[in-house]
C-alpha cells in the first residue's frame, strides 16, 4: 500500500511539473494530439503487424541457427575441427559488426548484385541479417550453457556407448537449454524492438509508417502510437521473463537443498 501510494505521489508530481512548463500547451499538441493519433492508428498498426511477423519467423529462425552454430562449436576432435572454425568465424564477424551496419550492406548490397534465382527484396535480406546478428549472440548463450553442464555428463553418455553427437543430443543439450532460458528470452524481447532497424531500409513498419504521417503532417502523434504498441508487446514479454527467471531460481534452490 506504502509503496502504490508512493508511486503515485512521485508520478503526479513530476506530471504537474511538466505541465506547469509553459511550452506544455504546444508540446502536448504536436506529441499528444488525440485526433492525429486516431488518424496515424491504422497505418501505424498496420506496420507493426509486419513488425511482429518478421520477430514471430526470426526469432524461431535464430533459436535453430544459433544452437547449430553452437553445437558446431562445442565438437572436440580433429575431424571436427573444420566445423569448430567456421563456426568461430561466424560468431567472430558477426558479433564484431553492428546490427545497423549489416541490414544496410545485406539489405542494399545483395539486391544491388542481382543474382540469378536470388530475391532482390531489400526486406527479405535486411531481416536475414538481423536473425545472423542475433544468432551470432545466442550462440554464445547456448554455448555457455553447454560449458555449465557438468563433464561428468558427458563422462556417463561415453561410458554407455553413446557417441559424441549422441551425448549432445541427449545429455547436454537438454540440460543447456533449460540453464540458459531466462538469457534466450531477454534475446527474444531485445529482438522484438531490434525489429525496428530495418525501417533504415525502406521496410514500412510501425516506425516507419510514423515517419510517413510525420512527414507529410508535421505532428509527432504517431511515433507516441508506435511507442505505445511496442510497449503492449514488450512489458509482457518482460513480466514472463522475469517470472519464469524466478521460477527457475527457486527450482534450483530446491534442488540443492
Amino acid at each position: 500500500m506504502v509503496a502504490a501510494v508512493s508511486t503515485a505521489v512521485v508520478f503526479g508530481l513530476l506530471a504537474w511539473f511538466v505541465a506547469s512548463s509553459p511550452f506544455w500547451p504546444r508540446i502536448q499538441a504536436t506529441y499528444f494530439s488525440a485526433e492525429d493519433m486516431r488518424l496515424s492508428f491504422p497505418r501505424v498498426l498496420r506496420g507493426f503487424w509486419l513488425n511482429m511477423r518478421i520477430f514471430l519467423v526470426g526469432e524461431v529462425a535464430i533459436l535453430v541457427l544459433a544452437l547449430l552454430v553452437a553445437v558446431a562449436r562445442s565438437l572436440t576432435g580433429p575431424v571436427a575441427a573444420p566445423l569448430r572454425i567456421a563456426a568461430v568465424v561466424f560468431i567472430d564477424l558477426l558479433r564484431g559488426v553492428p546490427s545497423l551496419l549489416l541490414i544496410l550492406l545485406f539489405g542494399f548490397g545483395i539486391p544491388a548484385l542481382q543474382l540469378p534465382g536470388v530475391s532482390r527484396s531489400s526486406l527479405l535480406w535486411g531481416s536475414v541479417a538481423l536473425i545472423l546478428s542475433y544468432s551470432a549472440y545466442t550462440a554464445e548463450v547456448y554455448r555457455s550453457g553447454m560449458i555449465a553442464v557438468h563433464g561428468s555428463q558427458r563422462a556417463a553418455a561415453k561410458a554407455l556407448g553413446l557417441s559424441q553427437w549422441q551425448a549432445l543430443r541427449y545429455a547436454v543439450i537438454p540440460q543447456a537449454v533449460r540453464n540458459v532460458t531466462p538469457a534466450l528470452l531477454n534475446g527474444v524481447v531485445s529482438l522484438q524492438k531490434d525489429v525496428v532497424l530495418l525501417s533504415v531500409i525502406g521496410a514500412r513498419e510501425a516506425v516507419r509508417e510514423a515517419q510517413i504521417y510525420t512527414a507529410s503532417t508535421f505532428n509527432y502523434s504517431s511515433y507516441v502510437v508506435a511507442a505505445l504498441l511496442f510497449l503492449l508487446a514488450s512489458v509482457p514479454l518482460a513480466r514472463f521473463t522475469d517470472w519464469y527467471s524466478r521460477r527457475d531460481e527457486q527450482r534450483r534452490l530446491q534442488r540443492a537443498f
